[in-house]
């Protein structure tokens, strides 16, 4: 059995953010043949200038392809900040359209937003965006699952049995489409 490459791409740099959480929570409960892993390197990338989307790329630039492409899937968790992507999330993504590595690969999203909003305007955004790149988005593995903050634990990962059974679900879907012999 092959395993199956799943980058986490989290739009939050605050420590003990709930969507870094929810990423982290689905790397832990990813079965035997996923291999989920978490982007850490969002607050490296410099400012976008497309005057330097070219070779050679910045290292935090060119590492961020790299892993992109080395990927099967994407799963993206993100905040809202003043009804939109944060700024430097908006930046990662922004160095994602300059490049191929997207193109047909199977996204999706997991909304843990507990606000009554529920980021739906960040989502949109990325929903746009994503489409810039020609990402894949796999649909039913989009979701609206709330983390409250009280349910992330010391260790950053949510304990709770039925929101992790959640995460799984949707981390299963994505990588049911990364499988699917149409990409093969």
């Amino acid at each position: 059995m092959s395993t199956i490459k799943v980058l986490m791409l989290c739009g939050s740099v605050r420590a003990g953010s709930v969507n870094e959480a929810t990423l982290r929570t689905a790397t832990a409960v990813a079965p035997e043949g996923i291999t989920a892993i978490l982007y850490k390197g969002l607050g490296a990338l410099p400012h976008f200038n497309p005057d330097d989307d070219h070779e050679p790329l910045h290292p935090a630039v060119a590492d961020l392809r790299a892993r992109i492409g080395a990927a099967d899937a994407l799963l993206f968790c993100t905040p809202e900040y003043a009804g939109a992507l944060p700024g430097s999330f908006k930046n990662l993504l922004d160095w994602t359209v300059g490049g191929v590595e997207i193109g047909e690969k199977p996204c999706a999203w997991i909304n843990a937003s507990s606000a009554p909003t529920g980021a739906v305007f960040a989502h949109e955004s990325l929903r746009r965006v994503l489409g810039y790149t020609g990402a894949r988005i796999v649909e039913d593995a989009c979701a609206r699952i709330p983390v409250p903050r009280q349910a992330v634990g010391a260790d950053g990962l949510v304990h709770d049995p039925e929101l992790r059974a959640e995460i799984l679900t949707k981390l299963t879907a994505l990588t049911q489409h990364a499988t699917s012999p149409e990409l093969h």
